[in-house]
This record gives structure tokens, C-alpha cells and sequence, in this order.
């Protein structure tokens, strides 16, 4: 097993998702993180975009999903408990599924906001 995958104490994951990712917890040996969204289009959406990352990285979530709303949780099944994988790939999900592009100032203005038609993510 490569360092990548020793699993790390709760201290240390609790530590550095306060610091890094604060919106995703340690419960029960996993990861998560609930997204809210604003319909079952929003929660495909969600889904599809967390299973490219996944697929991408080859380290895989489960996943629980209702109409508004997705759970994705993370662990090392191989390490028994959270690695370096784990947080990576949370921080690459939180990144793309919490991407506003309004707020970056450029050209891409993002969903149009006050039109349910269009409503996506519900963003904290």
C-alpha cells in the first residue's frame, strides 16, 4: 500500500477538511457531503458530473440521491478509512459542483437566477 493510501487518523481528516473543505463532515467513517438541489434535473445533474470525477480519478463515491437533494460519501475501502484519495477527490467535486461562474467576473454568466426553468444548485 503507497502512501496514498494509509488511512489517516480522524483528528488529522477532521483538521484538514475544517481547513480545506468545511461543508464536508467525518461520519461514521466516510466523508460527506449533501448537495441541495433545485429538482430531479439538478440531482442528474449532480450525479452525472460526481461519476466523471469518480471515473476519472478511478476512486469511487457511493452515492444517495432523493428529488432535491444528492449524499456523496467517501472512503478508502482498501485502507479502511479516509486517505489522501478520499480528500482529493472531495475537493475536486466540491470545486466543479459549487462552481459559480457569475462570480468569477468573466464572460460566462452562469444560471439565470429569479427563473425556476433554470434553477440548478442550490448553493450554500
Amino acid at each position: 500500500m503507497n502512501a496514498r493510501e494509509q488511512a489517516m487518523e480522524d483528528t488529522e481528516v477532521v483538521e484538514w477538511l475544517g481547513a480545506n473543505l468545511a461543508k464536508w463532515k467525518l461520519e461514521g467513517g466516510w466523508i460527506r457531503r449533501t448537495y441541495k438541489t433545485a429538482s430531479w434535473k439538478g440531482t442528474l445533474m449532480v450525479i452525472n458530473t460526481v461519476g466523471h470525477l469518480a471515473e476519472a480519478a478511478w476512486h469511487h463515491p457511493d452515492i444517495t440521491a432523493s428529488y432535491a437533494w444528492v449524499e456523496v460519501r467517501l472512503q478508502t475501502h482498501t485502507a479502511k478509512g479516509i486517505t489522501m484519495k478520499d480528500l482529493e477527490l472531495a475537493r475536486k467535486i466540491e470545486d466543479v459542483v459549487e462552481w459559480q461562474p457569475a462570480k468569477e467576473g468573466g464572460a460566462l454568466e452562469g444560471t439565470p437566477t429569479g427563473d425556476l426553468r433554470f434553477a440548478y444548485i442550490k448553493y450554500d
